[in-house]
């Protein structure tokens, strides 16, 4: 069977826009900034297309082309994120209040991480994204991936250490293990 352009740019889409609006909504805190960021991002990759060798690195393409967008739409310093970002994903319907505080808490606190540190724990963690993806994704060595994993796990850490309400810090550090699913 022969694919239109147009089947092929709409199969992508359905392959990859999840994943691209829940990095770019946990990179740039703003659920109709990561829309706009996401939109850009396929028309740029649509554009380029043919500089894609390797077809099963797409995820990994998109991402990069993704990033350099966040990059030209974002403001240094600081995101404030979504109240409502856990509503990305369907909320488990039997999760406890305490529980979805300590979520809101962990996105609160990626907000208040540097951006190189937010973008590993977005792959890692909301997105399951392999270390050697990751690496292509951010054009960088696996060995500096696992690095920066750990620094930025410990710039989460301090920024639960100062809860954005007064929900036990302990508690809170425990969700990031938790979060990964969202």
């Amino acid at each position: 069977m022969i694919q239109t352009a147009e089947s092929r740019y709409n199969q992508w889409v359905r392959e990859h826009y999840r994943f691209l609006l829940r990095s770019a909504w946990g990179l740039t805190g703003s659920r109709a900034l990561a829309e706009d960021v996401v939109q850009d991002c396929f028309t740029s990759a649509w554009k380029y297309r043919r500089q894609l060798r390797q077809p099963e690195l797409a995820r990994a393409w998109l991402f990069r082309i993704m990033r350099r967008h966040v990059l030209r739409h974002v403001v240094p310093g600081p995101q404030r994120f979504d109240e409502n970002y856990g509503e990305f994903d369907a909320v488990e319907p039997h999760a406890s209040a305490e529980r979805l505080d300590n979520q809101l808490d962990v996105v609160q606190a990626l907000g208040r991480i540097a951006p190189i540190h937010r973008e590993v724990l977005v792959l890692f963690y909301f997105d399951d994204m392999p270390t050697a993806q990751m690496a292509e994704a951010l054009d960088i060595a696996p060995g500096t991936v696992l690095s920066r994993l750990s620094r930025a796990r410990e710039a989460l850490k301090a920024a639960l250490d100062v809860p954005a309400r007064a929900a036990p810090a302990a508690a809170a550090s425990s969700s990031v293990r938790q979060f990964r699913k969202m």
